[in-house]
């Protein structure tokens, strides 16, 4: 009989990993790629995933687009992932608290976490006024880049950042970009949120607020304020019913109440 050397076995799955790859590659697309595409991305032939992308379809985490071919990953995993209990418990507090967010300032609002050197949108509110800015659900936006990247990072301590931030854009960062946004960290820890003009859109300004459990932030309640005629509350007062809103959502996962 065979002895055991103590080491752990590494056991291989060729259909599960060529699964994996496909899905990876195109969570990582934003257009469609066609079968012999993907083959030639994860290295494999097109016959040899012809199955697997069968079978990812037939379950629903795949679309293909006729007659091009075209296969784009669906929200399949992203409805997988908000059955798990803490982001469903996340989102059932946050909403009613977004939801009054968003009819006091007039403005809507959206909370992110941290995935994969991302921020994904869990949750949003949209502003009841005539015109307003709002974010898909299930949208990616940058980490340290974005306000509400920033304002999940600087409430994260020094074994967090070290194994986020090789995963975030900042990997990709200019030395001199990316010194200027980790200096920016500590300023906005001792303001407790921060607030910049979006990159993207003229005329946004990102606040960006931290839900704290303890000293660490789990999500980043973001609102895009716009300042237009349908603007009713100044953004100083909408700063603080965001930060108040976000202290209301920290203590209700906490299980207490705000003062």
């Amino acid at each position: 009989m065979a002895k055991s050397t103590g080491e752990p076995r590494e056991y291989g799955v060729p259909a599960l990993e060529k699964a994996l790859d496909i899905l990876e590659l195109l969570a990582s697309r934003r257009e469609g790629l066609t079968q012999n595409q993907i083959g030639a991305e994860v290295g494999r032939s097109a016959s040899e995933i012809f199955r697997t992308l069968a079978v990812l379809e037939q379950r629903g985490y795949l679309n293909r687009e006729r007659p091009s071919g075209l296969y784009f990953l669906s929200m399949r995993l992203f409805e997988i992932a908000h059955r798990h209990p803490p982001t469903r418990g996340l989102i059932a507090v946050a909403t009613p608290v977004m939801r009054r967010l968003a009819e006091a300032t007039r403005q809507s609002c959206n909370l992110g976490v941290f995935d994969l050197g991302r921020m994904i949108v869990i949750a949003e509110a949209e502003s009841p006024a005539p015109f307003g800015f709002r974010v898909r659900v299930g949208g990616h936006f940058a980490m340290l880049g974005a306000a509400s990247g920033r304002a999940l990072l600087a409430f994260q301590d020094d074994a967090t950042l070290a194994a986020w931030l090789p995963l975030s854009d900042a990997a990709d960062m200019p030395t001199t970009e990316r010194e200027r946004w980790l200096a920016r960290l500590p300023s906005i820890r001792a303001r407790a949120f921060e607030s910049t003009a979006d990159g993207l859109h003229s005329g946004v300004t990102d606040l960006a607020f931290p839900v704290l459990s303890g000293e660490t932030a789990v999500a980043a309640l973001t609102i895009p304020y716009i300042s237009t005629s349908y603007s009713e509350l100044p953004i100083a007062q909408v700063a603080q019913l965001g930060q108040q809103a976000a202290a209301e959502i920290g203590a209700a996962l906490a299980g207490r109440e705000t003062d």
